[in-house]
């Protein structure tokens, strides 16, 4: 059974596009399923247009200035129940990913989108979160209650890291999980769930065509997984397929 109101950052392709097409495919779909873009893809806008139950967002995750309109928008229509599911999907690859390429700036934007934005918008949305969690205060842990999801990878790994490169794709995505997990302590007691997914090698943009997984297996075997979610994945950093992965 899929969340009451879901929110997915970066929706205008790949795996956020995805994730809100199997929403929308579920037997039981959210009530309210917010997307965010930056710019408007044909593929979002014809979804929007055919489903009531999307709420478009414009959103740019780095504008820290933005986060409390856009709360207050969520607010003004999940009401007193709050938001059940915040995924945190937004993020970019910078071409340059070698040693000999990279530059502060690679790294620095890296982290602001990977790392930074996704920490803030989190505790941006605490309040609707909270307000989930405490509608439903006799229930489980779980994605249904309330929860905070962030989009990892694999190469955010330390204990895996046997190919080298990729530094501020790597190094951003591993400040994430640090993030995720720090944020996990706070959270305790509070109901709210949180933890890493990292989505397979997927065949979108960023992925490339040579990746090993459709975007379509991906999205479908991650909410398959996200629905599973109870209290011994609070704090965990899994695959899509819910296989464990090591820090």
């Amino acid at each position: 059974m899929s969340p009451r109101s879901v929110f997915i950052t970066g929706c205008n392709r790949g795996i956020g596009l995805e994730l809100v097409k199997q929403y929308l495919l579920q037997e039981s779909p959210p009530k309210f399923l917010f997307a965010t873009y930056r710019s408007m893809s044909d593929d979002l806008k014809k979804l929007c247009e055919e489903n009531s139950t999307v709420k478009l967002i414009k959103m740019d995750v780095a504008d820290y200035a933005s986060y409390p309109s856009i709360v207050k928008q969520v607010e003004n229509i999940v009401g007193d129940e709050g938001l059940n599911l915040l995924i945190n999907n937004a993020g970019i690859k910078p071409t340059n990913l070698d040693l000999n390429s990279i530059t502060p700036d690679d790294m620095r934007e890296a982290y602001e989108i990977n790392c930074i934005a996704p920490l803030f918008f989190s505790r941006a949305m605490l309040p609707l979160l909270e307000k989930a969690a405490d509608a439903q205060k006799d229930s489980a842990i779980s994605t249904q209650k309330a929860a905070i999801i962030h989009i990892s990878t694999v190469l955010a790994s330390i204990a895996e890291n046997l190919g080298g490169d990729k530094y501020p794709y790597r190094c951003s995505k591993t400040g994430l999980n640090q993030a995720m997990k720090t944020m996990s302590v706070a959270l305790r007691g509070t109901g709210i769930l949180t933890m890493a997914i990292h989505p397979g090698w997927v065949s979108t943009d960023m992925g490339g065509p040579n990746a090993d997984i459709s975007v379509e297996t991906c999205g479908a075997a991650m909410i398959e997984t996200i629905e599973k979610l109870g209290e011994k994945d609070h704090a965990a950093f899994l695959r899509y397929d819910g296989a464990p992965i090591n820090w």
